[in-house]
């Protein structure tokens, strides 16, 4: 971790320790080293935070693109490791400065539902994901965050005191499904990118436990 991403994720510990009253359960499932996609559902702002603080290495983010326009804010969100995608974040150049980052070893958070839940609860795999697991080589990490929404979903002004907890599932690998869309027509690659976005959401859909 550099400095500024280290600070940053101890300010964020502490505040998860002391207002939300965090739980972690499954770190030990993620690698401390080398290339991983961790695979999160999405309720909150809290999120991107609560997934990266819960591990004791440094993960890569998304963000806005038109975010690091501005003067300053895109110096910090770059040190603390954000990559600049489009609005869908579907965009060329976003999905090769993540896969470059995969390669050479980083960690990177991706949400397979594309955007938060309205309602709190888990919404259909975009199969966005797939493309970008296809295309890598990294093992994936489901993950999911229980009690975001209740503290800080779309309904939400203020964050409310409300416990989280993110728990990391066991790595998922795609290696066959890799294989096979070397050489398959675009109309079953299509149907590999989907199916891989909606094994991993089943794995999220899985993991317990609920928030008290």
């Amino acid at each position: 971790m550099n400095l500024s991403y280290r600070i940053a994720w101890t300010c964020f510990r502490a505040m998860y320790a002391t207002y939300f009253r965090w739980r972690v359960f499954g770190a030990e499932n993620v690698p401390l080293q080398g290339g991983v996609i961790l695979a999160s559902n999405h309720a909150s702002f809290l999120d991107p935070p609560l997934v990266g603080c819960g591990l004791k290495r440094d993960i890569n983010y998304l963000g806005r693109e038109s975010l690091f326009r501005f003067p300053g804010i895109g110096a910090l969100l770059r040190s603390w490791n954000a990559v600049p995608v489009d609005r869908d974040g579907g965009g060329a150049k976003g999905l090769k400065i993540i896969l470059d980052r995969l390669l050479n070893g980083a960690g990177i958070i991706l949400f397979p539902e594309g955007t938060r839940t309205k309602d709190g609860n888990l919404q259909p795999a975009r199969s966005g994901i797939g493309l970008t697991v296809i295309k890598s080589q990294a093992p994936v990490v489901p993950v999911r965050v229980f009690g975001t929404f209740e503290a800080y979903g779309r309904n939400h002004k203020f964050p409310r005191p409300h416990r989280v907890v993110v728990k990391y599932g066991k790595p998922m690998n795609f290696d066959t499904l890799r294989a096979e869309a070397k050489s398959c027509d675009k109309t079953r690659l299509k149907e590999i990118y989907l199916q891989v976005a909606n094994e991993i959401m089943a794995a999220i859909a899985k993991l317990e436990p609920k928030v008290d």
